[in-house]
């Protein structure tokens, strides 16, 4: 497949790396500009692009940045890009380290997706926000060993997300049905599944276990856990 991936962080780059080993072409962008992507270009096998010129290369695109940032991107961005091809979107809330408060995102009545998908004016896929970027190149497995890492996936759109839980598969983890945007508040930061690495069966039983609908009681608890994960995370970044 044609992949175009928008952002060069961890998770892009890492999914850039395992997507051409696998044979994938893929074209990837920053907001800086193709010519300061020579090292990613060098590592991931990538063609370095505009956001543009990504977006309109995708059968699948990837949307990996910032979530501060996506208000920032072109109006037009997918103007061209077929109502068929799935955009993933990646983005976790960071409010301490990175993303300042957000006010539609603290009151647990919209997903970071849900506000994501509102700004793209495009529905979206929730899937790669809860693994480390490392464990996405390093830890994928072939189908049926023993082990294997399952992802929450979740969207609006039955057909895109059937079309990324394949590729999830293909890069070596079991994709599991999170159900809509709505409910991928059981993936962010703070919950039990981010970061967790769980195999499928767990990951399932999980999900039962905290239901469709988050309560208040679960917001706040997932809100201080959160808080506390970016307060540690700020020390080893300081350390």
């Amino acid at each position: 497949m044609n992949i175009g991936i928008i952002g060069a962080g961890h998770i892009g780059s890492a999914l850039a790396e395992r997507l051409t080993g696998l044979g994938h072409v893929v074209h990837i962008a920053n907001s800086r500009g193709p010519d300061t992507l020579k090292d990613v270009a060098q590592k991931t096998g990538a063609q370095p692009v505009t956001a543009e010129e990504a977006a309109r290369h995708g059968d699948i695109l990837v949307v990996t940045i910032p979530l501060k940032n996506i208000p920032d991107l072109p109006k037009n961005l997918f103007a061209d890009v077929a109502a068929d091809v799935p955009i993933i979107d990646t983005s976790n809330y960071y409010p301490l380290l990175r993303d300042g408060h957000i006010p539609e995102l603290e009151t647990g009545d919209l997903t970071e997706s849900e506000w994501v998908q509102r700004h793209l004016g495009r529905k979206v896929v929730k899937v790669f926000n809860n693994i480390y970027a490392d464990h996405i190149r390093t830890k994928g497995l072939p189908e049926g060993t023993a082990g294997r890492i399952a992802l929450p996936v979740a969207s609006d759109d039955a057909q895109a997300k059937q079309k990324v839980m394949a590729l999830v598969e293909e890069l070596g983890f079991d994709a599991v049905d999170d159900g809509s945007l709505h409910e991928s508040w059981r993936q962010q930061p703070g919950t039990p599944a981010y970061g967790a690495d769980l195999p499928a069966d767990q990951l399932r039983a999980l999900f039962e276990k905290l239901g469709p609908a988050r309560s208040e009681a679960q917001h706040a608890e997932y809100l201080a856990n959160h808080a506390k994960l970016e307060r540690e995370m700020a020390k080893k970044h300081q350390a």
